[in-house]
């Protein structure tokens, strides 16, 4: 259930703008940008196959890039995916540190059937929580057999995993 770091390969980005994004997406790569800590935004440019298996069902991937010998680790803010072919147009990064906690929103899950002639609703997809970088969960999973009928399961009810607070 923890966030293990995806390596992808990238080179720095030294043209900007409209024209050199879409040659750089006619040749197989996506216009990243680094940003956080306090440092300048870095802009590179990741294969977009590589980038787009390693995004696929994680919103909050955590990601080592390795760029011109230098290691990065970055954690997954903004995806910007064309709107018909299965590609990714850009992708937003932000700096981190194995040590550090962030705040992410994660996606809620529901296990298992619901009592017969039951339905259940899900107020919220999504939940925000507060986890190790390293520990980030790709998803609470609320398990829901055996809940009767008229019950409310609120945040404080879900159990999370180990270092993780909502």
């Amino acid at each position: 259930m923890a966030n293990k770091a995806i390596t992808l390969k990238g080179t720095d980005r030294t043209n900007f703008g409209k024209g050199s994004a879409r040659q750089a997406r006619r040749n197989g790569q996506v216009p990243v940008v680094v940003y956080g800590h306090g440092t300048e935004p870095r802009h590179f440019l990741l294969e977009e196959h590589a980038t787009r298996l390693a995004l696929r069902g994680n919103e909050n991937a955590l990601v080592e890039l390795a760029v011109d010998g230098e290691t990065i680790l970055v954690l997954t803010k903004d995806v910007q995916r064309h709107p018909i072919r299965p590609g990714v147009q850009h992708v937003d990064f932000q700096l981190v540190n194995r040590n550090e906690r962030v705040e992410v929103e994660v996606p809620v899950t529901v296990i298992g059937e619901p009592v017969a002639s039951t339905i259940h609703m899900v107020e919220a997809a999504h939940l925000l929580v507060s986890a190790p970088v390293i520990s980030i969960p790709e998803a609470i999973e609320i398990d829901i057999p055996g809940v009767e009928a008229g019950t409310t399961i609120r945040v404080s009810d879900i159990t999370l995993p180990e270092g993780v607070e909502a």
